[in-house]
């Protein structure tokens, strides 16, 4: 699988932040006398509105989200980059490599920082889509960001909503299944145990080529 740039996720995909997101949801629901668990069964790569909009539409969606995202922007308990990331990201130049991620600005800089891994300089945000993922135009804005054609950029996510918005944009995509079944991310090009089974060595002058093992 040839391709000119990666746009990867972050949390679940560069960065294990699985207990991270646990403790701030446990801890928002309980104080609201919520089940947690309905809203970590769909968060993993939704925008937290469009979470709470979903599973708890009796909620002011708004108010809770900066709530929560107040609670993200100071959690670190848990964080670290996963395994391959940073080797992986050495790899790549500037103009070969951009992050898609649901969270916002301040929250996913602090967890790329916590875990030790580059901002890189295309980074898109919650705050810069109108809509979030299973809306291709977080994945859209990186590849018109980088200069890459969407059918030139493979997409690396891990989650449902993350899958859809990446084949949605045209482009191919790689789950890695850190967060969900395999079976949940059917719609995926290729479906691998772990970042680190990603290998990307150079094709051609311009391009990546990327060995995919299972």
């Amino acid at each position: 699988m040839s391709c000119r740039a990666i746009l990867f996720d972050l949390d679940g995909v560069l960065v294990d932040s699985r207990e991270c997101i646990d403790l701030i949801w446990h801890a928002w629901a309980a104080e609201r006398g919520l089940d947690p668990a309905d809203f970590l069964r769909v968060a993993h790569g939704r925008r937290i509105a469009e979470t709470l909009r979903l599973v708890a539409p009796q909620v002011d969606a708004v108010a809770e989200a900066a709530v929560l995202d107040a609670m993200e922007e100071v959690e670190t308990r848990g964080l670290q980059a996963a395994s391959g990331a940073g080797a992986l990201l050495r790899q790549l130049s500037e103009a070969q490599r951009a992050i898609v991620t649901s969270g916002s600005r301040p929250v996913a800089t602090l967890r790329l920082r916590t875990a030790g891994l580059p901002i890189p300089g295309v980074f898109v945000t919650a705050g810069d889509v109108e809509r979030g993922k299973p809306d291709p135009e977080g994945y859209l804005l990186a590849a018109s960001r980088l200069g890459v054609a969407p059918s030139d950029c493979v997409v690396v996510e891990d989650s449902p909503p993350g899958v859809a918005a990446g084949k949605a944009a045209g482009m191919r995509v790689i789950a890695v299944l850190t967060t969900y079944p395999a079976a949940e991310l059917s719609a995926a090009d290729a479906r691998l145990g772990a970042l680190a089974d990603l290998q990307v060595r150079p094709a051609a002058p311009g391009l990546l080529g990327l060995s995919v093992d299972f």
